[in-house]
């Protein structure tokens, strides 16, 4: 806990991302933008955990978050994407999608671009949920159960599935480059290969019971058949897409919504997740020797559909493998909702209803 640097910042913060780096260089990350909601104006700002703003400060203070720039947001901050270390892009609950370039040499913020009403009912807007980026391509979700893509580089649309729901979808991710994992409010995820020209799904995986609505989602980053999921009943669900049907393992995670959840992006046996209930998890599946769980076959393996080899993440354990999974909790104890984290190299950030974002550069992994 004594690595946490906390920045009161008179909002509430809805999202908090890192600026992307260059994982081959396993530079930690210094700049993060955040996003807010529930303010009379919100706004979009980008901050520092650097040195630059801090040489006169002692050492206390030192990672102590320093705001850059700030930019007014029109509507609620719902999702906040880098597209490249400059371009940030923006869902708003007005329905728009905008794309701010940030402008480091003279610390400002502008809008480069925008599609005011990307997500729209027939007489009203239509909140955009999330959106998921690779540049060129941007990817939003609504609550108008449509998916949009659009281009950087184009004015219109490249392509919208206008009744991909019926419900509405909370979140969205890249399973491969051209498919995308969406997750919506009667706890069905759903496969997208957009390369096919059909408004049909070519794959859906569903709760069973009550299909709480699933809020966040997050796919493995070495093995996309491994997806990781979090809903309005706090469980955590491991699912596995090759296999279909319903969560690998579901676990109790959270005492209220989760609204977020994030694989380690380059190691990816630790997993994060924050909730309504204030907490922030740091979940760790506890190797049985020095080799990472995601090479490891062995007995408490779960074995694939063909019954012949072990899958190779522990995470798909199911049952079995729940005594090797360790939480740790993040934040010192709090009664405000965690909306938003972030986590690159051992540099985590995330946001708080309680106006506050936390820095944890010691994270553990």
């Amino acid at each position: 806990m004594e690595s946490i640097n906390a920045k009161y910042v008179s909002q509430k913060i809805s999202k908090t991302r890192w600026s992307p780096v260059s994982y081959s260089s396993l530079q930690q990350p210094e700049v993060f933008a955040a996003g807010s909601w529930d303010n009379e104006d919100n706004k979009i700002s980008i901050w520092s955990t650097g040195n630059q703003n801090n040489s006169g400060l002692e050492d206390g203070f030192e990672g102590d978050p320093q705001i850059l720039c700030e930019h007014k947001h029109d509507g609620d901050v719902l999702d906040l994407q880098f597209l490249d270390h400059e371009r940030i892009v923006s869902a708003s609950s007005t329905g728009a999608v905008t794309i701010f370039r940030h402008h480091p040499n003279t610390r400002t913020i502008s809008v480069l671009q925008q599609w005011p009403r990307a997500h729209s009912y027939p007489c009203d807007n239509a909140p955009c949920t999330a959106v998921v980026c690779s540049s060129p391509e941007i990817v939003t979700v609504g609550e108008d159960g449509r998916i949009v893509v659009f281009r950087a580089d184009q004015e219109g649309a490249v392509r919208v599935i206008e009744n991909a729901d019926s419900s509405t979808i909370h979140a969205v991710t890249y399973l491969r480059t051209t498919e995308v994992l969406t997750v919506n409010s009667i706890g069905q995820l759903k496969l997208w290969d957009l390369r096919q020209q059909t408004s049909s799904p070519s794959q859906i995986l569903s709760l069973s019971g009550d299909r709480a609505p699933l809020h966040c989602v997050d796919r493995h980053p070495n093995q996309q058949h491994i997806v990781a999921t979090g809903g309005q009943d706090g469980m955590l669900c491991v699912w596995d897409v090759r296999q279909g049907g319903t969560p690998i393992s579901l676990m109790e995670a959270h005492s209220a919504e989760m609204w977020e959840i994030h694989f380690h992006p380059t190691n990816p046996d630790h997993l994060f997740t924050c909730s309504e209930d204030g907490s922030l998890l740091h979940w760790e599946t506890a190797s049985h020797s020095e080799m990472p769980s995601f090479l490891q076959g062995g007995r408490n393996s779960a074995v694939n559909s063909h019954g012949n080899r072990p899958l190779s993440s522990a995470w798909l354990s199911g049952d079995s493998g729940k005594g090797r999974l360790e939480t740790t909790h993040m934040l010192p104890s709090q009664t405000m909702s965690v909306n938003s984290l972030d986590v690159i190299g051992q540099c985590l950030v995330c946001g708080t209803d309680g106006e506050a974002i936390f820095v944890n550069r010691r994270v553990p992994v």
